[in-house]
This record gives structure tokens, sequence and C-alpha cells, in this order.
């Protein structure tokens, strides 16, 4: 049984082109949690996050980059390079790793994009460490 409220989307969603496809952008909040839909304030993060498919696997993390913190995408769920083998900073052209997330050029070299731990359950891709928010949970009320 899915717990829908973690559907982030369905694995359908998440289509492959040569080498990468386009990322599904979603907000989680992480930190302590109270109860399934109570989380502390003070010790939580609301976060940009996305989830892409590649090599026939699914990889998910925070949308920031470590060198300036900015979203990775130049128009939403555009993360991948010209050739679909890396994800791309837009601001100013860090090269990550899908697989790591770990940064092989630019200006972050040696430091790794923050990983949000997904499984894909039943065709639907599930977030596994934090609180997926809807619309109405952000502040207000926008679609990330």
């Amino acid at each position: 049984m899915v717990d829908t409220s973690q559907v982030i989307c369905d694995r359908a969603d998440l289509v492959e082109s040569v080498g990468g496809g386009k990322a599904v952008r979603f907000m989680m909040q992480r930190g302590t949690q109270n109860s399934k839909n109570s989380q502390n304030s003070q010790n939580s993060q609301k976060l940009p996050c996305f989830v892409v498919a590649f090599g026939g696997e699914i990889y998910a993390y925070v949308n920031k980059c470590p060198h300036r913190y900015t979203e990775l995408d130049w128009l939403p769920g555009e993360v991948f390079d010209d050739e679909g083998l890396y994800l791309v900073c837009a601001t100013h052209g860090a090269v990550f790793e899908v697989n790591s997330g770990l940064c092989a050029d630019g200006p972050c070299k040696g430091l790794s994009l923050d990983r949000v731990q997904v499984r894909e359950v039943d065709k639907h891709v599930i977030l596994v460490d934090g609180l997926l928010l809807r619309e109405n949970e952000t502040e207000g009320g926008e679609r990330y």
C-alpha cells in the first residue's frame, strides 16, 4: 500500500531522453517531526527539490547549488546539460554527476548536491526522508 501523502509523482512522469530528461520539482520539509502532519518549525526546513530519471534509476536532490545556493534549473525542471549526461547549475555552470551529486567541474568542484532519499513503489516515486509539501502547505500557497 502506498502512502499517497508522500507520492512525488508517477514513475512514468520521469521521462528519460538520450542520457537524461526533465526533472519533476517538489517541495519538502526536513527536520524534527512530531507527528506525520506536524513538524517543529524551529528545527525544520522547507526545501525546493527535484527528482530525475537517469540510466534506469531515480535520483533526487535539494535544488540548491553548493556554490551560491541558487536553484539549478534555468527553466522549471531543466537541470540537464545539452547531452543529458550531467546536472548543470544555470547560474555559474557547475556540472554535477547525476548518480552521486558530486560537482565534477565548476566553482564548487568537489562539493556535492544534498541527496534526498526517494524510492519507487507500485510505479510511484515516494519521498522517504522528509514531509512532502503540497501547494497549500508552502508559503503563500505557491506552486513549486
